[in-house]
C-alpha cells in the first residue's frame, strides 16, 4: 500500500512540476511576444510602414516603442485588448484586405483618443506651461509628430505649417 501511495505521489509531483515548467515557458514566450510586438522594428515589418518608421527613427521620439503612443498605457488589460483588436485589423488589412490599404494612413477614432491621452500623459508639464489656444486633440496641430510627411526637423514642421496656414 505504501509503495502504491509513493508511486501516486511521484506521478503527482511529476505532473505538478511539468505544469509549472510549461507555465513558465508560456509566460516567458507571451511576455517576449508582447514586448516584441510593441517595437518599431516589428511594426515596420509591414511594407506600408517603411517610410513612417524611417521618419520616426529620425524624430526625438525614436527612443519610444510604437505602442508607447499607439496603445493604452493606463493598464495591461486595456493595452492587451486594444492590441488584440488592432492586431486583428492589421493582419486582415495586410493579407486579405491589402487592396484596400489607402495611400495615406490615418489613425482611427479609437486610436486618436489613445494617442491624445498618451501625448498628454508624457507632456503634461509642457501643456501646463505653454498656451494652447486650439481645441481638439494634440494631433490636430501636431499631426507630423513623430512621423512627418518625410523626414523633417522640428523647425521644418513649424515652417511648413506656417506656410500652409498663410495660403
Amino acid at each position: 500500500m505504501k509503495e502504491r501511495f509513493k508511486d501516486m505521489n511521484n506521478k503527482l509531483l511529476f505532473f505538478v512540476l511539468l505544469g509549472v515548467l510549461i507555465g513558465i515557458i508560456v509566460y516567458a514566450g507571451t511576455v517576449t511576444a508582447i514586448k516584441a510586438t510593441d517595437t518599431g522594428e516589428f511594426c515596420s515589418s509591414c511594407h506600408v510602414m517603411g517610410t513612417v518608421y524611417e521618419a520616426f527613427t529620425q524624430s526625438p521620439h525614436a527612443r519610444l516603442d510604437c505602442n508607447d503612443c499607439h496603445a493604452p498605457t493606463d493598464n495591461v488589460v486595456n493595452k492587451m485588448a486594444f492590441k488584440a483588436r488592432a492586431g486583428i485589423g492589421h493582419i486582415y488589412m495586410n493579407t486579405i484586405g491589402a487592396s484596400q490599404i489607402p495611400d495615406v494612413l490615418h489613425a482611427t477614432d479609437d486610436s486618436v483618443d489613445v494617442i491624445n491621452q498618451n501625448c498628454i500623459s508624457c507632456h503634461q508639464y509642457t501643456i501646463d506651461n505653454v498656451a494652447h489656444d486650439s481645441k481638439g486633440t494634440c494631433i490636430d496641430c501636431h499631426r507630423h509628430v513623430p512621423h512627418g510627411l518625410g523626414i523633417f526637423k522640428t523647425s521644418d514642421w513649424h515652417l511648413k505649417l506656417n506656410i500652409d496656414a498663410a495660403k
